[in-house]
């Protein structure tokens, strides 16, 4: 049990080390989209592109934009914990059969 929670604790250790380390040596970049760049690579093409359809509903503001954006990612990361925990005690009945 205490490996486990050692191996546990390098993971974690390891994962903040892998979220901080590009922020302290871009620190003064800015991260954009994906988006945003794909328009700028389209104008350069093709300056005079229309898009097929625009967005029926526009965020009030940056922060609502990134709230939902938070909430959709909370709301998939609990649905593939739900599913893997799910397989998980399936195969748990299973092996005990």
């Amino acid at each position: 049990m205490k490996s486990l929670f050692k191996q546990n604790i390098i993971l974690l250790f390891l994962i903040a080390i892998i979220v901080i380390t590009p922020l302290i040596i871009k620190g003064d970049s800015e991260f954009g989209g994906a988006d945003g760049q794909a328009e700028e690579v389209i104008q350069e093409i093709n300056p005079d592109y229309e898009p097929w359809f625009e967005s029926f509903w526009e965020p009030p503001s940056g922060e609502i934009e990134s709230l939902l954006f938070s909430l959709q990612v909370a709301i998939g990361a609990g649905l593939i914990g739900y599913i893997l925990g799910v397989l998980k005690e399936r195969y748990k009945v299973a092996l005990n059969r």
